[in-house]
């Protein structure tokens, strides 16, 4: 009888000759994880996974081949696939072991509670008992897994008043020429948003409304926020922009009101932009909630993009995010945000764009903003005005000692850069596992497109 390397062998050269049989596949990965093998088994899963995103078998076995091989946060990537669709209990202790793993301790008690609901038989495992989860039941457990129907949180704050007043509104002058850099994704709001308020007769010859919503995604500080108020100022709408503050409220029911209002105030007086800055901190995957009263949120959210409670002709709906992973994916069906765009760092080009916008109305001379761009590579926005702001900080204590002020040069921004480090290498390395593992529909091919090219 073959041993467990030759098994190994055979099982590998029967899945080249059948490299469409499932079965056979999955079987060789679980035999390499039975054999200690992970990065053979999370290569040959994957490999599986990229043609059939779907295969919920092979998606368990790629997490727990990546939890073997000490990549928890990649597990955590691919087990968050099967839970989003409702994934059974074991696969959110398989979650909870993944997050256990990366630290994330309040996630991973949650998701055991959740497994535990769902199947009470489970406060027999080891991993489940040493978390010190009870079952359902036992005395002082709260069922958190409650009916979503329910609108009370039964341990939340109830308030007899409530009301949203009128958000503030802007008409932002700022306009594309501002923003630097980015021609790929000012085309792209163009066509979903700003040629349908300039040419609405081409756009309804095809039955095509104007408004609709875009989600941007990409590493903190590249301008998301400054674009979509620039998107506004392209067109010459009202702007109105919402934090989580402005919607979430303590008090029940009182955030789907706010949310609601915000809406009818963009839907009376259009065209207008309804900009939702942090948009998973408010359409969070509902797989991981724990109070109906948030679901109950996402749920109007989902019905104003809807329409459900008014027309949004003419209602433009922009929302960033830095994890667009979070997002529930019900948000990015058709009529949803189903233009989802990635903001990247500024390339060279934009990079020199925005050193000049940044030294517009400062005291300047012979400044080489293409030399400053070279040196910068994988600055976002955030990062160049902060090379400015440490260039001018510079000029400044120069200038309290001599008396004297000098114009900013290029040596001075030089300077200024080698002290700063890009922020955005955290978030690509993030990004990477979600490119790499949950990359449904194509979402993250500018991702992958983009680390390919640093």
């Amino acid at each position: 009888m073959l041993g467990g390397e030759g098994a190994i062998e055979n099982l590998r050269e029967a899945v080249r000759l059948s490299p469409d049989n499932g079965p056979l596949r999955r079987h060789l990965v679980e035999t390499l994880i039975g054999a200690a093998r992970f990065v053979e088994a999370i290569e040959e899963a994957r490999e599986w996974v990229s043609k059939h995103p779907k295969d919920r078998e092979a998606l368990r076995a790629l997490a727990r081949a990546c939890l073997g091989a000490g990549r928890a946060s990649q597990a955590i990537v691919v087990i968050e696939l099967v839970c989003a669709d409702d994934g059974e209990a074991s696969d959110r202790v398989l979650l909870a072991r993944a997050l256990h793993a990366a630290g994330e301790e309040d996630r991973a008690r949650f998701q055991a509670e959740q497994a535990v609901s769902l199947d009470p038989s489970l406060t027999d495992d080891e991993f489940v008992r040493e978390l010190g989860i009870t079952a359902p039941d036992a005395p002082g457990a709260w069922d958190e897994h409650h009916d979503d129907s329910s609108p009370v949180d039964p341990r939340a704050p109830q308030r007899p008043d409530g009301g949203a007043t009128t958000h503030p509104e802007e008409r932002p002058t700022v306009t594309f020429d501002e923003v630097g850099g980015m021609d790929q994704v000012k085309e792209q709001i163009r066509l979903k948003i700003i040629y349908p308020l300039e040419k609405p007769e081409l756009y309804a010859a095809y039955g095509q409304t104007v408004g609709g919503g875009v989600l941007m995604y990409g590493p903190p500080g590249c301008g998301k926020t400054h674009l979509a108020r620039a998107t506004a100022g392209e067109v010459s709408a009202r702007f109105i922009s919402v934090g989580i503050s402005d919607v979430l409220s303590m008090w029940i029911g009182e955030s789907e009101h706010n949310l609601a209002a915000l809406f009818e105030q963009a839907r009376s007086q259009t065209p207008s932009v309804l900009f939702f800055d942090e948009a998973d901190a408010l359409g969070a995957s509902r797989t991981d909630l724990r109070q109906s009263g948030s679901r109950n949120i996402i749920n109007q959210f989902l019905n104003e993009l809807d329409g459900m409670q008014g027309s949004n002709d003419g209602v433009l709906v922009l929302a960033a995010t830095n994890a667009p992973w979070h997002i529930d994916p019900a948000f990015r069906r058709p009529g949803r945000f189903d233009r989802v765009i990635f903001v990247p760092p500024p390339d060279r080009g934009a990079r020199a764009e925005i050193i000049k916008i940044q030294l517009r109305d400062k005291p300047s001379e012979g400044v080489d903003a293409d030399a400053i761009a070279k040196k910068t590579e994988g600055f976002s926005g955030a990062d160049l005005r902060h090379v400015v702001a440490t260039a001018i900080e510079g000029k400044l204590r120069e200038a309290l000692k001599s008396g004297v002020p000098t114009p900013i040069r290029t040596k001075d921004l030089l300077t200024a850069a080698k002290g700063i480090r890009p922020t955005c290498k955290e978030w690509f390395a993030s990004a990477k596992n979600h490119a790499l593992y949950a990359n449904q529909g194509g979402m993250y091919d500018e991702v992958l497109e983009y680390i390919s090219r640093s």
